[in-house]
């Protein structure tokens, strides 16, 4: 029996499609590269922007033939999309084919749910509004992210951004117990993984139960920092309200924890951060910026802008080119504002047309690749320290790495040098990527 999953969205998906192909592996099924070969394709979906709905929905609609072909292959839709309120049925609608549907809350029950599609030749449909996470963390999982392992410290969001759908898709906040993300990452060091990314819709409100207590963020980093090793640490995603002075702090004086931040501003203008629902203003946020590069010096930063979000005007989009330009991040991920049913914006009046928001976008793309060409530049000449993740996958002989502040480096080697360290002299840089030479080995 074969399997193919396919994953859209965040690395929040892509650790959960690890856990999904757990569970299958533990049925027996082995995993295949096409939906021809596959006895069950599941689709773990995103609801974040209107591009990846549809592309989904497109990807959907070309097994329908093959379902034809081979009706007993098993269709399953999970993930955000699945989870929004009243895609349940359209999907049943839309795609009568479809045989297993299930939400962001119901993974863990993937083996029943297959089970009893194959028992009962009924379509099978599992939408909860919460779940026990501790099923969900107790899940056996097939890791396909290389030397670098996923670890949930938290489901769910709080924060209720006025263009997200992830609060209504994804729940309440809920923090993991300290010593069960310790343990984890523990046994995951022992096991030879080299860097280890802790996950959350929002890592830096974790509070989790420790004891008769609870541990925030800081502190799960400073006990986690403590693990014996040789390993990176890093987390995703920080919202800069939750940045606080100890965390940095923490980050500056730690032995394992990368000197890298993703740091989603969103917009450059506080009017428009204000209608976000982002309770923050672009002082504040660089204030922390500011603080994070005086106490590590070289941190670098990364950043989402959403461009054309509702009623925003040229002068709103020239404060975020400026505050792109000052705060000159390493890499910088940036979106079309796209409406999302059920979401505050949606409503707003103001909406920019299509063609402002592309133009804008351009704008934006070109100023970043000013900036990424500049920030990598300054490496060249400089000798650094690179973890060799991969081969290379275009440029035959190379290979890829990654140093302590995340920049990417391609230099000549071999496959014996994966989940080593080497000391690389950085020869040449284009955009954020740079190219170098080994001159030692760690």
């Amino acid at each position: 029996m074969k399997y193919l999953i396919r994953t859209y969205g965040c690395q929040m998906n892509v650790h959960e499609s690890e856990k999904l192909a757990g569970i299958l592996e533990s049925m027996n099924y082995s995993p295949c590269t096409s939906a021809s070969e596959a006895d069950i394709v599941i689709f773990n979906t995103c609801a974040i922007r209107e591009s990846a709905e549809q592309k989904t929905f497109a990807h959907i609609g070309e097994l329908k033939k093959l379902k034809a072909q081979k009706p007993s292959m098993l269709i399953a839709i999970c993930g955000c999309m699945s989870q929004q309120n009243g895609y349940a049925e359209l999907i049943k609608k839309k795609f009568p084919y479809v045989d297993i549907i299930l939400g962001t809350h119901n993974i863990s029950d993937l083996k029943e749910l297959i089970e009893k599609r194959l028992a009962t030749k009924k379509k099978v449909v599992a939408i909860t509004e919460s779940e026990d996470i501790s099923g969900r963390d107790n899940m056996p999982k097939c890791r396909t992210s290389g030397l670098n392992a996923w670890v949930n410290i938290m489901y769910g969001c709080n924060n209720f951004c006025t263009y997200c759908i992830v609060p209504y898709v994804r729940g309440r906040e809920v923090s993991r117990p300290a010593c069960e993300i310790e343990k984890e990452v523990h046994e995951l060091v022992e096991a030879g993984y080299k860097q280890i990314t802790l996950l959350g819709q929002n890592v830096n409100s974790y509070k989790g139960p420790d004891g008769e207590g609870e541990i925030g963020f800081a502190d799960l980093l400073k006990r986690l920092d403590k693990i014996e090793g040789d390993f990176w640490l890093t987390f995703m995603t920080s919202h800069p309200k939750d940045i606080s002075n100890e965390l940095i702090d923490t980050m500056a004086s730690s032995t394992h924890i990368m000197h890298y931040l993703h740091l989603p501003v969103q917009s450059g203008s506080d009017r428009v951060l204000s209608l976000m629902n982002r309770r923050y203003t672009t002082a504040a946020y660089l204030e922390k910026i500011a603080y994070a590069r005086k106490k590590i010096p070289d941190i670098e930063f990364s950043s989402d802008i959403i461009v054309g979000f509702p009623t925003e005007t040229e002068q709103d989009f020239l404060d975020t080119l400026s505050l792109v330009k000052k705060v000159k991040y390493e890499q910088l991920f940036m979106f079309i504002y796209s409406k999302r049913g059920g979401t505050v914006a949606e409503k707003l009046d103001g909406q920019v047309d299509i063609a402002t928001k592309k133009e804008r976008l351009r704008r934006l793309i070109a100023a970043q690749e000013e900036i990424g060409t500049s920030v990598a530049e300054k490496y060249v000449g400089k000798t650094l320290t690179v973890l060799v993740n991969d081969v290379h996958p275009k440029k035959k002989g190379y290979m890829l790495g990654t140093t302590y502040f995340n920049k990417n480096v391609n230099f000549v080697g071999d496959r014996s040098l994966i989940g080593k360290k080497v000391k690389v002299e950085i020869q040449s840089s284009k955009l954020t990527v740079l190219t170098g030479k080994i001159v030692e080995e760690l």
